[in-house]
């Protein structure tokens, strides 16, 4: 039986075999049958000539793809796309092709066959191709059920991929104005590690850093030819080895969104930025405002890691896993909202509203398997593939959180970053309380593996070298270690990480300028930041010409500075701190980009010789293992003092009186060198006097294990450079039952060899 065609193009193309070649059979052929066969074929030619020209040049093929990893991958076949979502109806995955010669993107949408493209909660395709240059996103249609079930689907909002390693590179402060563009990319991951392994420097011996990538070198005084990147830093590296620290720790380098933020400059009515970037559109994406070359700013972040592990330093990053910037129910949906916001975001089981323990509108639903999945994700990726050494976790007790918003006994969450065997090795450290009140300083975690920015340390400190009272004995705690937090719980001195100051709050010179916070340029009218800052403005509030007062304030941070470096756990500096960058009293300067957070490095040689102090700590500290004990010290008897048989002994201006009375605000310890573990120390006698007003004598001790010998007095805070810090052939001697006068606000230490005893 003969074939039936609906026109003489389709009996055409049956006689030439050609019946393929037509996209569209039957659609636009039925033309009249009464043409010639030579009139037919030319017809067919010419529909098929336009037909070819008109097909999409980028046009892909695709298959049903994988469920797992999550996120995009090159495969050998093409690249795979897999996003979890488990309440969505539909989803699309929307790509833009480059055409390289118009310099124009060409959006291509392809829908998921939920019966074909899905395996449980996980949405997967593989498109059939070698284009690694596409972007991409997601458009997700679901329920619309605030009030019951807190759904939020609107498929007309391109929606981010949470696991995406890159967005569309762009410079700082650039806006991304179309937000119908995809700006997921793909990338491969090439760069030459030359060999890199991890550091692995033992956090008792660790010396961290922190600063911000674009406030480091923003600054013109900072010379360097690329200010404010990651290639900045890496300018600056023989800096930070001269200064002898082991780890800088990186405020957040996930994308963000600069231009989120909704205050004004009250002066120029400018809008602000946020500058910090504690508001994370991505847990994986890197910020790529931070680079000299946007376009290839992960390569440049991987030289900078690189080149910082050469010069001996290890890299932490402050990670924020608490919120997102997506905010509450009236902010920027970007992603997690807009996939599964009932599984990513913790929500009142009747109200459905946002939990907010963050206190950024919104707080991570981090003990939900999925969400656990996603962190874990992250930091492995942060390990594998950007070689970095360590995390600190921002408002870390919000992990401990559950699915309702209540504190759990042994989070999962926790437990897992600690056990992770990809992480074993890596350094990781809670900021251990949240927005909503929850303080777990030295309850955190009964896992060694987990140190703790120890608020205590911070507090005790400043209240002692502020001249209030009932110091002394939470200072000496502090001291040695805080065993107070961490003896009960198995845990060790170094998991204390000791600060004085931090990003959050007064710089080191502002808390001895300034009594009352200075945030009048947030725009927020003063009514941001914390009004608990401890401080003492040492006479003058802000910036004086008194020459005493600026004596007394550098001789206060000198002494906190040496407290911090001479104590058990391990210290944290605040870059900047070490030449006096002052932030004119802010103590909230999330948004300020401008000379309130780039450092002023014109301080290095005006305030050379409190860097030279720094320095002097920071090299000492590092020579004496007695310092960086790994072990609580040996608790005496009471009563007893002698120096011969304990590792620490306390004194207050008359050797072997303690005074732990509430107005009491001297206080003296000895080290006993050859009691400590590890290799032989020298014996160390350190004074400390935190009165305002009033100096203070202190009677010496005899140096433990020989009556005759001597001490040398290395140090004393009260002078000026180079006299308060001397080499032990430089220093004076110092003999035992003598008195040595230390002036308010000052420390002296004096150092006896153990060679010698």
């Amino acid at each position: 039986m003969a074939a039936e065609f609906d026109s003489p193009i389709e009996r055409y193309c049956s006689v030439q075999q050609n019946i393929s070649a037509l996209p569209f059979p039957g659609v636009f052929y039925n033309v009249p049958s009464r043409l010639s066969t030579h009139t037919v074929k030319h017809l067919y030619l010419i529909i098929v000539l336009i037909l070819t020209m008109s097909k999409k040049k980028n046009q892909i093929i695709t298959s049903r793809g994988f469920a797992l990893p999550t996120g995009s991958t090159i495969l050998s076949e093409g690249i795979n796309f897999s996003i979890f979502s488990r309440h969505a109806e539909t989803v699309t995955l929307v790509i833009d092709l480059p055409e390289t010669t118009k310099n124009i993107w060409e959006q291509v949408q392809f829908p998921l066959d939920p019966r074909i493209n899905r395996t449980g909660d996980l949405w997967h395709i593989l498109l059939k191709t070698d284009r690694d240059d596409l972007r991409y996103g997601y458009r997700i249609k679901g329920p619309v059920s605030q009030k019951t079930n807190g759904l939020v689907y609107n498929n007309k909002i391109l929606l981010l991929d949470p696991e995406s390693h890159v967005h569309r590179p762009r410079i700082w402060g650039e806006h991304i104005s179309d937000r119908d563009s995809p700006i997921c990319g793909i990338i491969k991951h090439d760069f030459d590690w030359q060999n890199d392994r991890p550091l692995n420097i033992p956090l008792a011996k660790s010396i961290i850093y922190e600063m911000h990538v674009r406030g480091f070198t923003r600054h013109p005084s900072s010379k360097v030819t690329h200010p404010g990147t990651y290639h900045g830093i890496m300018e600056k590296i023989p800096y930070l080895q001269d200064l002898g620290i082991t780890a800088v720790e990186l405020m957040p380098v996930t994308e963000f969104d600069e231009n989120d933020n909704i205050f004004r400059d009250p002066a120029s009515g400018k809008l602000l930025k946020n500058f910090w970037g504690y508001n994370p559109t991505s847990f994986f994406a890197l910020k790529s405002g931070y680079a000299a070359d946007s376009a290839q700013h992960i390569n440049e972040f991987k030289a900078l890691v690189l080149a910082l592990h050469q010069a001996g330093i290890e890299v932490i990053l402050d990670m924020v896993y608490n919120h997102t910037g997506e905010g509450g129910y009236d902010g920027t949906t970007s992603s997690f909202r807009g996939i599964d916001n009932s599984i990513y975001y913790l929500l009142d089981k009747k109200t459905q509203e946002y939990l907010n323990f963050s206190g950024c509108g919104n707080t991570m639903n981090c003990n939900h398997p999925v969400v656990r999945e996603l962190i874990r994700d992250s930091l492995r990726y942060w390990v594998i593939e950007m070689h970095v050494d360590g995390f600190r976790f921002d408002l870390a007790s919000i992990l401990g959180r559950d699915t309702s918003g209540h504190l759990l006994a042994n989070p999962p969450m926790i437990e897992m970053i600690a056990e992770d065997p990809v992480l074993r090795n890596t350094k990781i450290i809670a900021e251990a309380w949240d927005a909503a009140g929850l303080y777990q300083v030295g309850t955190f975690s009964t896992d060694a593996r987990w140190a703790e920015w120890n608020g205590k340390f911070r507090d005790d400190v400043r209240a002692f070298m502020a001249g209030h009272d009932n110091t002394v004995a939470n200072l000496a705690t502090r001291i040695a270690g805080s065993s107070d937090l961490y003896q009960s719980s198995s845990r060790h001195p170094f998991n204390s990480i000791n600060f004085i100051t931090s990003h959050d709050g007064f710089t080191l010179y502002d808390l001895v300028s300034f009594n009352e916070k200075h945030n009048q340029q947030n725009g927020e009218e003063n009514r941001d930041g914390d009004n608990h800052n401890i401080s003492w403005n040492s006479g003058a509030e802000g910036f004086t010409h008194n020459k005493t007062i600026q004596q007394l304030r550098l001789r206060r941070m000198r002494t906190m500075m040496l407290i911090m470096l001479l104590s058990q756990g391990v210290p944290m500096i605040n870059a900047g701190d070490e030449f006096g960058h002052s932030k004119k009293g802010n103590n909230n300067s999330w948004c300020q980009d401008n000379n309130i957070n780039w450092l002023n490095w014109d301080l290095v040689e005006k305030n050379k010789g409190l860097l030279r102090f720094l320095k002097n700590c920071i090299h000492l500290r590092k020579a004496h293992s007695i310092f960086q004990r790994t072990r609580f010290f040996e608790q005496g008897e009471d009563g007893q003092c002698s120096g011969d048989h304990l590792e620490i002994s306390w004194h207050s201006t008359k050797p072997c009186l303690e005074d732990w009375a509430a107005e009491c605000h001297t206080l003296a310890f000895l080290l006993h060198g050859s009691k400590t573990e590890g290799d032989r120390n020298d014996h160390f006698f350190i004074m400390l006097n935190g009165n305002r007003k009033k100096d203070a004598l202190f009677t010496l001790p005899q140096v433990p294990g020989n009556k005759s010998q001597s001490w040398f007095q290395i140090i004393d805070s009260s002078l000026d450079s180079p006299y308060n810090f001397l080499s032990l052939q430089q220093a004076p001697v110092r003999f035992p039952n003598t008195t040595v006068k230390v002036k308010s606000m000052g420390a002296v230490v004096l150092q006896s060899p153990l060679s010698a005893t």
